[in-house]
């Protein structure tokens, strides 16, 4: 899957700017006007990058920022903060509070874009990356190619999203409902126990000449990929 981008912005025609400049680049976006409805957002959809607004209605972007990073679960979660506050001292205000970046507005949706690249590549090389490795598995993004120790993989359309999701966070457990929303995308109705049938047909695709797929089942909690298992 592309990387999601929260954009929390009370402005609907800039939110609508940055979503159509984000969207095109080939992420995924979603908006909302608010920051207690941020905070909700984050927990439910994972981004993996927020564009935060400074001044926002109630709970101010800073704050949203603050709480973000007192959070164990976002403690890492990249932040780009926009603002027309053009202060130094605002800007270290800013900077102060957690934000990765800080952009004062008005600013070109290009500069803006070269920045998200920048704090992705920082935070989650793999997000930037066209293609991705783990031990022996090679995944090519570009072409949509997967290779065991050089051998080709063949996989459906399913399965490489649901490897693909793997390989972006090695090491990281997801529920099955995780990877549910990750692959099939919310909207669709498949039921829990799909996952599980995938992760067979993956495991056995990755299965050659007799190697270990690294795919560790979490009692009770889900899958990841993991080489220690």
């Amino acid at each position: 899957m592309e990387p999601l981008v929260l954009i929390v912005e009370d402005e609907p025609p800039l939110a609508e700017l940055v979503r159509y400049n984000i969207e095109k680049e080939g992420f995924r976006a979603l908006c909302v006007g608010d920051g207690e409805e941020a905070m909700l957002l984050v927990e439910e959809e994972e981004p993996d990058l927020v564009i935060l607004d400074w001044m926002l209605p109630g709970l101010s972007g800073i704050e949203v920022c603050r709480r973000l990073r007192e959070r164990k679960s976002t403690k890492s979660l990249p932040i780009i903060m926009l603002t027309a506050r053009g202060e130094e001292s605002d800007r270290i205000r800013g900077l102060d509070s957690g934000a990765d970046d800080y952009i004062v507005k008005p600013f070109s949706p290009n500069e803006l874009l070269a920045r998200a690249k920048a704090v992705l590549r920082r935070s989650s090389p793999a997000l930037a990356q066209d293609k991705l490795n783990y031990e022996d598995i090679s995944m090519d993004l570009t072409e949509h190619k997967v290779l065991r120790d050089e051998i080709p993989v063949h996989l459906g359309p399913t399965e490489y999203r649901l490897l693909r999701v793997l390989m972006e966070r090695p090491g990281r457990v997801f529920s099955r409902e995780q990877l549910l929303d990750k692959v099939w995308g919310r909207d669709i109705h498949v039921e829990v126990r799909t996952v599980d049938v995938h992760i067979r047909r993956l495991r056995k695709a990755l299965s050659i000449n007799d190697r270990p797929d690294f795919i560790r089942t979490v009692r009770a909690a889900g899958y990841s990929l993991d080489s220690t298992v």
